[in-house]
């Protein structure tokens, strides 16, 4: 399997989109549509406000949905609301009805290796695409078919599934997921030796039990229940033995019961145990480039404003890292345009076969010594040059005749001797 189909198909479980590179340049209108739609139905993807949007309102949809579903149990609430009720939940599904043809009608784009076709079956067989159909499939179907009602108002519940598309904006519901996929092998063995067991308790206490609770004990499956709810010690107490065979196999059960709860409980534990001491590895491992970070607040008047991101003519080693447009912090692409009041955070590389130098700032209180002495009077090395002054938020060209001033935020480049 390729790196970038496992990729997808994580990104699928997880509800986050991995974006395939392709050059879209001489993609039709059609094509160059259906990517950026793609680009707007997948989680996380919040460099164009576009596409944040959707993923908020996408957000609150669904909660409103699974609050409207929850307060119209209430019957006073029901009877009073119901009207609204129903108007916000045929809107609400109506909304997961066309999220899901968008997604289909993207599919290609999250399964690049395959054909369209193909992408499309892959995508509605897949977890999340049957949490998608089954979000809004169920409250149409009783047009269709009014005898079936109940059961489909069941398979609602799916719905709240949906909610795992979130897990994309937090790293610890992503090793969560990571924890349970890695360790799905021994998971099902764990749940196999627990069906195992169901099924041979619930023999044995038939056989000591039949004879004493015929109505009970009545065949040989007749006490899973009692073997289930001993065995992950729920114990409702409701089927229990009266012999005295029984009650000794019923405590040995129990003490099994125990034993058979721990076991997923212990690989799950030491699955985030290997997983933070993975990530702890590669940290240590890795080998450190120094990069130089700075932070650009970008003015109305500033030529970078209004364009994109792969148009500022950046030079080579240097790069727009992340850009801060209010609260939000977007990684940039090559299609991001620049807004005024955008702060960039630029970064490069520290050259090698150069001295490194040292870029340092003074905050100049009152009584410091540089306080009212003009620059070219200061007693610095020659080494050391200013490079800015700020004072009252505004930016200051050091000239020789500027006198310094309490308060002032003075830059000093200095380069290091080797």
């Amino acid at each position: 399997m390729s790196r970038r189909k496992k990729e997808n198909e994580q990104a699928l479980r997880t509800g986050s989109a991995i974006i395939p590179k392709e050059d879209l340049k001489d993609a039709s209108k059609g094509e160059k549509l259906r990517y950026q739609v793609f680009r707007m139905v997948s989680v996380g993807v919040v460099d164009e406000p576009v596409n944040q949007a959707y993923d908020v309102i996408s957000t609150i949809v669904l909660i409103v949905n699974l609050v409207v579903m929850i307060l119209n149990t209430f019957d006073n609430l029901s009877d009073r609301y119901g009207d609204l009720f129903t108007v916000l939940e045929h809107m609400t599904v109506f909304f997961f009805a066309v999220d899901y043809m968008l997604r289909v009608y993207t599919a290609k784009y999250l399964y690049p290796d395959s054909t369209p076709v193909r992408a499309i079956v892959k995508y509605i067989f897949s977890f999340a695409g049957i949490v998608d159909v089954l979000s809004f499939i169920p409250f149409y179907l009783p047009v269709f078919f009014p005898s079936g009602a109940s059961v489909f108002r069941f398979f609602r519940v799916a719905r709240i599934m949906r909610l795992f598309r979130i897990n994309a904006y937090y790293d610890s519901l992503n090793v969560i997921t990571e924890v349970i996929s890695s360790k799905k092998q021994q998971l099902l063995s764990s749940v196999f030796i627990i069906l195992v067991l169901m099924i041979a308790s619930s023999l044995c206490m038939y056989s000591v039990e039949n004879a004493a609770q015929p109505d009970v004990f009545k065949n040989a499956f007749s006490g899973i229940w009692w073997s289930a709810s001993t065995l992950l010690t729920v114990g409702y107490g409701d089927i229990y033995p009266v012999t005295t065979m029984g009650k000794v196999l019923g405590i040995v059960i129990s003490f099994l019961g125990v034993g058979m709860v721990a076991i997923p409980t212990g690989i799950i534990s030491a699955g985030f145990v290997e997983q933070y001491s993975r990530l702890k590895r590669i940290g240590e491992n890795s080998s450190e480039e120094d990069i130089r970070f700075i932070h650009v607040k970008l003015s109305h008047n500033d030529a970078w404003v209004g364009k994109k991101v792969k148009d500022t003519q950046l030079p080579h080693g240097t790069v727009i890292a992340v850009v801060q447009r209010g609260k939000d912090t977007i990684v940039p692409r090559g299609d991001v345009v620049l807004q005024a009041g955008d702060r960039l955070v630029i970064g490069a590389e520290t050259l090698k076969d150069v001295a490194p130098v040292n870029i340092r700032e003074i905050r100049l209180g009152h009584g410091h010594e540089w306080e009212g002495i003009a620059i070219r009077d200061l007693d610095i090395s020659r080494q050391t040059f200013i490079i800015m002054v700020r004072r009252s938020g505004r930016t200051i060209m050091p000239k020789g005749e500027l006198v310094l001033r309490a308060g002032d935020e003075v830059v000093l480049y200095n380069q290091v001797k080797e």
